[in-house]
């Protein structure tokens, strides 16, 4: 890496870095990588095309879950190109601008998720609190200023950070941290003063990533009060059960984020490997597991898919008949 002394603004060239340790097997590490990857794609790719599809699945839940799956893929698609760049072709250089936009959408892909399992939290919250009220609350006109607005405020948030990038000197040939580019990486980078690049990235991080996992907590807290008030165990169960799904997405996707936070700030540098696989996780994992949770524990997204293999298997058997 080239020292601060030959530094440039907007031109210099960025290297990703993989696993520490196992550069020399990173084409056996990208295959479990690929097939994330691959399975993330089409399992929210097909839960998108149930809920679009099927006009019993076009209940607030289940629109909140579309745009989970819809930011899922843009994360997917905003980290997987550098992967198979960086795991396949050994290619490690990006440029700045490149390097400078996948920061962006990595990261307003991450806060339109994080922004979704809040109103999805809500939206469980007032379907024990208020069931009578559900479908007058949340109308369609809400859900579409809810999605706009969580999606608005992650563009809003995530644009200043690429802008003032440009302002600072980076070495001609930096090393990343990780097989793709995060702020906090780039702004660790920098040879110029980031006072300014930092407070910006905390700022963004409190209203975003803080402040929905604290009302997240929130509206549990408010959840388990209201079911904690009904008469009926079998009723407390019932409301209980319909939170699970939610509530295991939610740990999925913060406890990574939390720990790579911590390394961040600890011990990145003392275990270097622990930090990419705590970034992997945190960016991989819940594209991953939210379709498969929500297949498991949601009744009507089974159907569906029962219901679309059936069709097909009707339509197949009906065409070889014509055949014959």
């Amino acid at each position: 890496m080239s020292s601060c002394n030959t530094s440039t603004s907007g031109h210099s060239t960025f290297l990703l870095t993989g696993f520490p340790g196992l550069e020399a097997s990173h084409h056996w590490v990208s295959i479990p990588v690929n097939l994330i990857c691959v399975v993330s794609i089409l399992g929210n790719s097909i839960i998108l095309f149930l809920i679009h599809t099927d006009p019993a699945l076009h209940e607030p839940m289940y629109i909140f879950l579309s745009i989970l799956a819809a930011s899922d893929l843009g994360l997917c698609a905003s980290t997987f190109p550098t992967m198979v760049q960086l795991f396949w072709l050994g290619a490690r250089e990006l440029p700045f601008d490149l390097c400078a936009a996948q920061m962006f959408f990595i990261h307003a892909f991450t806060y339109v998720e994080s922004g979704v399992l809040l109103a999805m939290a809500f939206d469980h919250f007032i379907a024990i609190r208020d069931p009578l009220h559900y479908a007058t609350i949340l109308t369609p006109s809400a859900m579409a200023n809810v999605g706009t607005a969580i999606l608005v405020r992650a563009v809003l948030l995530n644009l200043p950070a690429p802008i003032l990038l440009q302002r600072l000197l980076f070495p001609q040939i930096s090393v990343l941290s990780h097989c793709y580019c995060l702020h906090c990486d780039l702004v660790g980078l920098a040879c110029s003063d980031t006072q300014i690049n930092s407070f910006v990235g905390l700022v963004s991080i409190l209203l975003s990533l803080c402040l929905d996992s604290s009302l997240i907590m929130l509206s549990y807290t408010l959840i388990l009060r209201t079911v904690l008030g009904i008469a009926s165990p079998g009723e407390q169960l019932k409301a209980l059960n319909t939170c699970v799904s939610h509530l295991c997405i939610v740990l999925i996707f913060y406890l990574p984020k939390l720990g790579l936070s911590v390394l961040h700030r600890v011990e990145k540098h003392s275990y270097p490997a622990l930090a990419v696989l705590m970034a992997n996780l945190h960016f991989l994992v819940p594209p991953f597991m939210n379709p498969i949770v929500y297949c498991i524990k949601s009744k009507q997204i089974r159907q569906g898919l029962l219901k679309r293999f059936q069709t097909k298997r009707v339509d197949v058997s009906w065409n070889s008949r014509r055949t014959h």
